[in-house]
This record gives C-alpha cells, structure tokens and sequence, in this order.
C-alpha cells in the first residue's frame, strides 16, 4: 500500500470538512488535516512541522476569500496543487480562481470520486514537474531534475533515476518507516528478478551521497525491517560533510 499523502481541507462547512476527512482515508492513501478559516488554514501551514501535498480550498470563508489565500501561498512560494471549491461555476469565477494560482476549480455539490480523481491527478502533474520541490533535512529536493541541494553550502546531489524514487516515496510516508518489499515493489515493480539486496545497494549508494558517515546512518535510518527519513536527525550546517562520489 502506498504511503499516506497529507492534504489540507479548508473549509467552513463543519459537516463536509469531516465527510472529506473521513472519506480520504478510506483507502489508506490520504491522511487529512482540516480549517474551518483562512486564519485557521495559515496557523496550520506555518507549522515547522507542516508537510501537505495538497490542499482542498473553498473560495468562501468567513474572514477572507479563498482565492486571494491561494494567491498570498504561491507568492510565499508554495507550489503543491489548491483544488478550489466554489458554490458557483460561472466563467468569471472559475477564471478568476485560476489566476489566483489554483489547479482545478470544482463547483458543489460534487461528487467524491470525482474529487479524488483530479486531487490524483493534479498529485501526479505535480510530482512530475519542475515546481516539484520537497525539503529533506538540509536538503531541498527536486525530484524531476534528480537532484538534491543543501542552500547552506550551495552544495549539489545528482541522483539517478531510482534513488530519487526511493526518497520520493520515503518522503510521502512521512515519519513512518516503509518495509523494503514495499519500497521496491514501488520503485521497481513487481519484477521477480529484482530482489531486495537491489535496494539495499541503491540505499548504501545513497547514504554514500547524503550521510556525514554513511556507517552510522542519521537521515535515512533502517527501521522496523525497512527505511525511513528521519529529517531531525539530519546533519547540520557545523557538521562536516564529503563531497559525494
């Protein structure tokens, strides 16, 4: 199963935030987090701690305009797909909520597949472009140009094509640890001639790339019979680093 993707539900709509909270995680694949204010919304983002792939926007809210939050979270930089909600789907407002800076405009009622269908899709437009920036411990990480960078060194990581995958998806499982039949049934498929000590070569290389001593492992810690990014226990800028191989 994959890892659970964070989402954002904004939203003043007390019944419909709990239905959508309830309904993305259904299958294991979402895991919501949930406004009911613009206000709200921002306490939640500014969080150190706050990691949400997508967030589900309604454009009336009772202190603000959903739209013109959409608009202040790209200029800060944030690049994850908005869907907006909207009790109307006249052009000017469908239009006016594009410029703002969001994906996809949905008008209510809708239905819920329908709503996950273009969350999937606008996740996997996402994960595939360029805007595609994700923070790993000190690292910034592009996952489309294969490549991680640590701003406070100006220092830059190439990966190849499977490394960045592996920490991709380590990425969306968040603090939770994925088994390693997991993790290479999801980089590699379901091809019986890859084993596991396929991966477990990919990890060394990669800990060769991101680890101050890739022996004693600090961001990408074996656990519970698998791996995970463990981002506090990251080097930090006072600790020496190789340049990698």
């Amino acid at each position: 199963m994959s890892a659970e993707r964070p989402v954002l539900i904004v939203d003043d709509d007390d019944d419909l935030r709990e239905t959508l909270v309830d309904q993305l995680a259904v299958d294991g694949e979402f895991v919501a987090s949930q406004a009911a204010s613009i206000a709200d919304a921002e306490a939640k983002m500014a969080d150190k701690d706050a990691r949400f792939d997508a967030i589900i926007l309604d454009v009336s809210l009772p202190d603000g305009d959903g739209r013109d939050l959409c608009a202040r979270l790209r200029k800060q930089g944030h690049r994850m797909p908005v869907i907006m909600l909207t009790g109307s789907d006249a052009d000017t407002d469908v239009v006016r909520g594009l410029d703002s800076g969001a994906n996809d405009y949905i008008a209510k009622p809708f239905k819920l597949t329908v709503l996950l269908a273009r969350l999937r899709a606008q996740l996997r437009i996402f994960e595939n472009s360029e805007d595609a920036v994700f923070t790993i411990g000190p690292y910034t990480f592009r996952p489309a140009a294969k490549l991680l960078h640590e701003p406070v060194k100006n220092r830059r990581i190439r990966l190849t094509e499977k490394e960045a995958a592996i920490l991709k998806f380590l990425y969306r499982a968040g603090s939770r640890p994925v088994a390693r039949q997991v993790l290479l049934n999801e980089v590699w498929g379901y091809n019986a001639a890859v084993t596991t000590h396929t991966l477990e070569t990919h990890i060394y290389r990669l800990r060769q790339k991101i680890e101050p001593d890739p022996a004693n492992a600090r961001l990408l810690v074996t656990e519970g019979g698998g791996y995970r990014l463990d981002p506090e226990g990251a080097p930090t800028a006072n600790t020496p680093m190789t340049e990698p191989a």
